[in-house]
C-alpha cells in the first residue's frame, strides 16, 4: 500500500469504484457505516457495544467492546476497521482503542454541538457540495429538499437495511 498506510490502518471512508460492465461507465463513492436503519453489526454484537442513537447515528462503546470482530462480518459494507495497534494523540471526546472495532460515527461529537460532519466541512468549504450532512426525517432540512429534487440510491438496497447514506448518481 503506497503513502505509508498500512493494512491493517483503520479507515472510516475508503473510495470504491463502480463499473456497470455493460456500458464501461464508472464512479467513484466513498463507502462508509451507512448509519442503518436495521444495522446488522447491532444485531449481532454480543455485549451491546454497537448500538444506534434516537437519531440513528450507529456506533461502537470502545468500553464495552470485546473485539470479537462479529460486526465487521455482519456489515454488508466492510465499513468497520479493527484497532491492531495502540493509539497515540487522540481526540479526548472520542477515545480510540487497541482491540476494539470502530467505524465512521459521523462526528458525532460535532453533530452533538450541531456543527456538521467533517467530510461535509471539508467538501462544502472546498466548493465541491458533493457532501451533504443532516437530518432525512426533517422535509425543510437541505439534504431532504435534494433528496426529493434528485434521484438518490442506497447502496445494496435490497438488503432492506435503511440506511442513512444516500448516493446520487450511481
Amino acid at each position: 500500500m503506497s503513502g505509508g498506510t498500512k493494512e491493517t490502518d483503520s479507515q472510516w471512508i475508503r473510495k470504491v469504484e463502480l463499473k456497470d460492465l455493460r456500458s464501461g461507465q464508472s464512479h467513484s463513492l466513498p463507502m462508509m457505516c451507512q448509519h442503518c436503519e436495521h444495522p446488522p453489526c447491532v444485531d449481532v454484537c454480543p455485549t451491546g457495544a454497537s448500538f444506534k442513537r434516537a437519531d440513528g447515528i450507529v456506533l461502537v462503546d470502545r468500553h464495552i467492546c470485546i473485539g470479537c470482530r462479529y460486526c465487521m462480518m455482519a456489515c454488508p459494507y466492510k465499513a468497520r476497521s479493527f484497532v491492531h495497534e495502540e493509539l497515540t494523540d487522540q481526540v479526548p471526546d472520542v477515545p480510540r482503542g487497541k482491540g476494539c472495532v470502530e467505524s465512521c460515527n459521523m462526528c458525532v461529537t460535532r453533530v452533538d454541538q450541531g456543527q456538521i460532519t467533517a467530510c461535509a466541512e471539508a467538501c462544502s468549504d472546498g466548493g465541491h457540495g458533493a457532501i451533504l450532512f443532516g437530518d432525512l426525517n426533517d422535509p425543510n432540512s437541505e439534504i431532504s429538499k435534494r433528496i426529493a429534487t434528485y434521484a438518490t440510491k442506497e447502496v445494496r438496497a435490497d438488503l432492506g437495511l435503511n440506511t442513512g447514506v444516500r448516493y446520487q448518481g450511481i
